[in-house]
């Protein structure tokens, strides 16, 4: 129950930041072009706070935190009095109505450039892409890739981490190939060319990483116990944070996978576990619970996740830089944030990406409250993706959206008359419908992911 507000409360948190950075710039442009702004609401249906400026605008906070709006006067929804006319924005010229509506977008492209720029200012802690394990058969056990390779380089752009490869991997998918430069555990360099021409994430929510068949490295894992879920079969078992494992059911333990595979066999059923508690040895006896995996395999559960060796030196590295040179690289990623989204645009229209993939509401609430369990360098990039996201999907060309309000506006700029009443109305109802079927469809992907 905790999990559940805490994803909800960083939701409506994260949310609320992004609606009121998008409306801002919607409200502070239209005041610049002489509009006069009726109501600023973060939310939708009952207002729960309320007031008013010196112009008279009313600032709403409301019940429903899935988005806001800005209300402008306007003769097409208002009765407006002679000596306010000049002040609609439906009279106002086609390009400052453009700058109003381009406004949202663009103010939350700069916001993700400041969320950045701090982020690097705090310091960006990464860890080296060096590859654990290559998938037999898979494109990068095609391009040569082993166990222990550094990536050093991805078609001459360096990378420094493997959030850094994933990035250059969704940006060239669709793409003939991708030449990485890698040193191996010898020291000696290479060239790896991982062939992408066939290659599409086509399963729900799989890493590009794991697509490509390359697993990064990470410390083995011990058999000692580092966190219990509450209520889980461990916990009603008795186990404890950091026992010792040490046999399941009289056969002695060598890895954390031997048991694993052991606990996965024996959903609903007694099993025997040995384990040394400050240096004492123990017997208890635990029923791990029955989980149906993805693929829709029961499974058994104990709810326990074990303590990893230490990191070779090296391998973390927390980058941290100064005023400027944080804001020229808050400029560079939002640039590639942007891109990398129209591309996903495009990969879903065109099967690159399934739309499996997708993800509504409840898939955001969960991301967001990972990101703030994980710190404020990783919820500042949450923060500056969904940031970016928000404005490019409000640019899509549906008439719903600040998009298809430009196309018209663009239209009415070449022809020199307004697109016809009808027309605009047409188009808003197609828009809508699109829209909600857009949403029921990610709804049901997170729905089918809990």
């Amino acid at each position: 129950m905790f999990e559940f507000f805490w994803h909800l409360g960083s939701f409506v948190l994260a949310l609320g930041i992004l609606v009121t950075v998008h409306e801002y710039g919607h409200f502070w442009v239209a005041r610049k072009a002489g509009v006069k702004v009726l109501r600023f609401s973060i939310g939708f249906g009952k207002p729960l706070v309320k007031w008013y400026d010196k112009h008279q605008t009313e600032y709403v906070i409301a019940a429903i935190p899935l988005g806001g709006y800005v209300k402008m006067l306007d003769e097409r929804v208002d009765d407006v009095p002679e000596q306010e006319r000049h002040l609609a924005f439906n009279n106002k010229p086609v390009l400052s109505r453009i700058a109003v509506v381009a406004a949202g977008p663009i103010a939350n492209f700069l916001f993700a450039v400041v969320v950045l720029a701090v982020m690097y200012m705090v310091g960006v802690q990464s860890v080296k892409p060096v590859v654990g394990e290559v998938t037999p058969t898979s494109i990068a056990a095609d391009a040569g890739f082993q166990s222990g390779d550094h990536i050093i380089a991805l078609n001459d752009e360096l990378v420094h981490s493997w959030q850094d490869v994933t990035f250059e991997l969704m940006a060239h998918l669709g793409e003939p190939s991708l030449v990485a430069k890698v040193q191996d555990e010898k020291g000696s360099f290479a060239i790896r060319t991982l062939r992408l021409s066939d290659w599409k994430l086509e399963k729900q929510d799989e890493a590009p990483l794991t697509s490509v068949g390359i697993t990064p490295f990470r410390p083995p894992l011990t058999l000692q116990l580092g966190y219990i879920e509450e209520g889980a079969a461990a916990d009603k078992g008795g186990l404890q944070v950091e026992d010792t494992l040490v046999a399941i059911n009289g056969d002695k333990l060598a890895s954390w996978q031997q048991l694993v595979n052991r606990v996965q066999k024996s959903a609903n059923q007694a099993i025997s576990i040995d384990v040394l508690r400050d240096g004492q040895p123990q017997t208890l006896t635990v029923t791990p619970q029955a989980k149906t995996s993805p693929e829709g395999v029961v499974q058994g559960y104990l709810g326990v996740v074990p303590v990893m060796e230490k990191w070779p030196n090296g391998y973390i590295e927390t980058r941290q830089y100064g005023i400027l040179d944080s804001m020229v690289l808050g400029i560079r990623k939002t640039y590639d944030l942007i891109a990398l989204s129209f591309d996903m645009i495009g990969n879903l229209i065109t099967g690159q990406v399934s739309v499996k993939n997708l993800s509504g509401p409840v898939g955001i609430a969960v991301s967001a409250g990972n990101s703030v369990s994980y710190g404020l360098v990783a919820f500042l990039g949450f923060l500056a993706l969904i940031s970016v996201n928000l404005g490019v999907f409000n640019l899509l060309p549906l008439p719903v959206l600040d998009g298809g309000h430009l196309m018209y506006y663009l239209i009415e700029l070449i022809r020199r008359k307004p697109v016809s009443e009808k027309t605009q109305e047409f188009g808003f109802k197609i828009g809508a419908a699109l829209l909600l079927a857009l949403t029921f469809f990610a709804l049901f992907n997170d729905v089918s992911r809990l």
